[in-house]
């Protein structure tokens, strides 16, 4: 009897801990710190939409710039947190925001690691090649298509050109963090036979691989392994603010 008594107690103990160590920041905005006593990791959920500068309905699932970025900055000023893994369930969202979010990411001097869940679409596809090493679920898919815009549009070669500005930022970001050629992604942008209502393709876990736009399938095990491995031989880190230079 009293051993099953000491059992509870210790299992309430941890109970609490567990919930001591939780971070409130992952049920305001699905960002925490993982660690197993080696190392310390930090987890980014970009899930729904990536909302732009005008908020999305309270019914809309959302990830916000205004969350991410800070915690991007506070990653890369921190000693103690070692990496990052972003994990990826968009349907895409604002362009803006998105490669913000992006080119943060890809400028961190940690190791980065993402992983595709249920899907990248649209400007998550800058998000999943934006980290050191990509990894898709085998059922995940990346939808890749041509820029949209909502609202107003002026019918004039200017608007046009706009547009191709727009899309030459991120086939750029998607090709210099990637292995695809611009000319398979232009390709596959401009595929007419696969969706019915839309230009552009659908590509399904092993495809996105092939395709050279992410690295390996996998799930959160291969993730974290991919992770650790590159914080390892990081292990030799030295402040890059200290070499960088300021041009």
């Amino acid at each position: 009897m009293e051993k099953s008594i000491n059992s509870d107690n210790e299992a309430k103990k941890e109970t609490r801990q567990a919930a001591a160590n939780r971070s409130p920041q992952a049920e305001d905005d699905g960002q925490l710190t993982l660690t197993d006593g080696e190392t310390r990791i930090h987890l980014l959920n970009i899930i729904g939409e990536v909302e732009g500068h005008e908020c999305l309905p309270a019914s809309s699932k959302t990830t916000k710039y205004e969350h991410v970025i800070p915690q991007l900055a506070a990653l890369e000023d921190s000693r103690e947190l070692q990496g990052l893994l972003v994990l990826i369930n968009t349907v895409g969202g604002d362009v803006e925001s998105g490669l913000a979010i992006a080119e943060l990411i890809a400028s961190l001097s940690k190791p980065t690691v993402s992983l595709v869940l249920g899907g990248s679409h649209s400007i998550g596809v800058p998000l999943a090649v934006s980290a050191d090493y990509s990894l898709i679920v085998p059922s995940g898919t990346m939808m890749i298509h041509p820029v949209r815009m909502n609202g107003l549009i002026i019918g004039v070669p200017q608007t046009f050109d706009y547009f191709q500005k727009i899309q030459n930022r991120i086939s750029d970001f998607i090709v210099g963090h990637s292995h695809i050629s611009i000319q398979r992604l232009n390709a596959l942008m401009m595929e007419t036979g696969e969706l019915t209502k839309d230009v552009g393709s659908v590509l399904v876990g092993p495809q996105a691989v092939e395709e050279g736009i992410i690295d390996a399938v996998g799930g959160i095990r291969e993730a974290f392994a991919a992770l650790k491995r590159l914080i390892r031989e990081n292990d030799a880190w030295t402040d890059p603010h200290e070499n960088a230079i300021i041009k």
